[in-house]
């Protein structure tokens, strides 16, 4: 049988065969269909697969950074099982997974599903990082410490993390008053994006507030909904490609992402191409954490 004339296997970039093995992959896509707090308008379960979907049809070279990012080896697991018995439970599967991934020296990239998948993916990482910091892009606050009778509703991930955590958030216009008090008394930077862009010092002014190790936590609603509008709960007045990538490149040069997380993408809310901007979205931030790879 000549394999030539077949697709390559469902994965993230479609990489080329043999640098798909788990075994000799750096990297590692985990896809967590989980969506059961989701309010607004349902459908971040569809989330993994539609980022997956849509990498298949970018090119695995990427223009900006000047390196093909499959070349560091991606392996892209199954979907993780949804755990019925509550949230929580949910919460401690996902940091037991991605912990054994990271026992595994594996660089891990978390798709969602709801944001509420981000706050085991940290866990993990802190067990790691003793030092880890996060930075967070999100439209909302979600530091509510209950909503709808649950600590680990996706209105509260960024409150459990806080909670663990130091935490920065940029993209923020969207809070209850409750919230805004958490903030003001944990004296946490929860940025508008009128106050990112009012920096003195841009991007580096978010970077010299963060610790050397970091985790970054992107809900898509962060980006504005004229580029990102396949979300649950879209908000006007969002940050722009350019101003995420601007950011996330300062991050690079300055500390060491040392994992992320892509969630909340509702791929029947929008248009087809907020899938592919969410894939190109994972694209970068994994070359701009690990670099050119070792081989081309």
């Amino acid at each position: 049988m000549n394999k030539d004339h077949f697709y390559p296997p469902f994965g993230f970039l479609a990489p080329e065969p043999h640098l798909t093995a788990y075994e000799s992959s750096r990297v590692v896509i985990l896809p967590i269909p989980y969506d059961a707090t989701t309010t607004a308008r349902a459908g971040t379960r569809e989330g993994p697969a539609a980022i997956i979907h849509a990498s298949q049809d970018l090119e695995s070279y990427d223009l900006t950074l000047g390196f093909d990012t499959s070349r560091h080896g991606i392996h892209t697991l199954p979907d993780l099982a949804p755990h019925s018995d509550s949230p929580g439970a949910m919460v401690d599967r996902i940091g037991g997974a991605v912990s054994d991934l990271l026992d595994d020296g594996k660089f891990v990239v978390t798709l969602g599903g709801e944001h509420t998948v981000a706050v085991g993916a940290v866990r993990a990482h802190l067990r790691r990082y003793p030092d880890l910091s996060v930075l967070a892009i999100d439209a909302h606050a979600d530091v509510r410490d209950e909503y709808l009778d649950s600590r680990d509703n996706h209105a509260c991930p960024l409150r459990r993390i806080a909670e663990a955590c130091p935490v920065v958030q940029v993209g923020m216009r969207s809070a209850s008053p409750d919230q805004l008090e958490f903030i003001r008394e944990r004296g946490l930077t929860f940025l508008t994006p009128a106050a990112y862009r009012a920096l003195p010092g841009g991007p580096a002014d978010v970077v010299q507030k963060l610790s050397p190790n970091v985790y970054v936590d992107i809900d898509l609603d962060g980006i504005d909904p004229s580029q990102m509008a396949a979300v649950g709960t879209p908000e006007p007045g969002g940050l722009f490609w350019d101003e995420v990538i601007e950011l996330l490149t300062a991050l690079a040069e300055g500390k060491r992402i040392v994992g992320f997380d892509l969630v909340e993408l509702a791929p029947d809310c929008g248009p087809p191409a907020c899938a592919a901007l969410a894939a190109r979205l994972a694209q970068r931030l994994i070359g701009l954490a690990l670099g050119p790879p070792l081989s081309s």
